[in-house]
């Protein structure tokens, strides 16, 4: 079949020179592509006399609001969200409220120098709440459980820091391996 060529047409320049073939040679792999920037409804109907007529479509002109309405579920997820917010930051300034109470009372203990180790029991009371509400906050998700574990571990290596300053505490060496 020989080659058709559609330039007589008003054809886009992109697609001037299209060419209809039957060979299947490598060269012409491509000549029945056509340019994206043809719309759909051009070649939908089988032939190529509507191309004539193909005119742009105007968009239409958008009107945005300033401040668009949340739709029902959005509303609720913020509300939500909100609510979780404050409930976290209560969780979290306790923890750190609890931390720095330990922290000061065991820097206290480690600075007096008549120190008794009966004086570590109300220190070690005061860990006991601190942990159980990093618990309670690991638990319901308002800290990570690495976060939680780091910060127990932090209060209870300071309690071993003052035990073994006041020599409460003796660490016993490794057997050599």
């Amino acid at each position: 079949m020989a080659a058709v060529s559609c330039s007589l047409l008003n054809l886009p320049s992109k697609i001037r020179n299209l060419t209809l073939s039957s060979s299947s040679s490598t060269s012409n792999s491509a000549s029945l592509s056509f340019s994206q920037n043809i719309s759909h409804t051009v070649f939908s109907q089988g032939r190529l006399s509507s191309l004539s007529t193909v005119q742009r479509q105007r968009r239409g002109v958008v009107v945005c609001e300033a401040a668009p309405k949340k739709v029902d579920s959005a509303e609720k997820r913020a509300r939500q969200a909100e609510r979780r917010r404050l409930y976290n930051k209560a969780r979290k300034s306790e923890i750190r409220t609890r931390t720095k109470k330990v922290l000061e009372a065991l820097e206290l203990l480690k600075k007096k120098s008549d120190a008794q180790s009966e004086e570590i029991l109300t220190i070690e009371k005061m860990i006991g709440e601190a942990y159980s509400i990093i618990d309670k906050a690991v638990k319901v998700g308002t800290l990570h459980r690495n976060t939680g574990a780091n910060r127990k571990s932090r209060l209870a290596r300071r309690k071993k820091a003052v035990e073994i300053h006041h020599g409460w505490y003796a660490p016993v060496p490794q057997a050599g391996a």
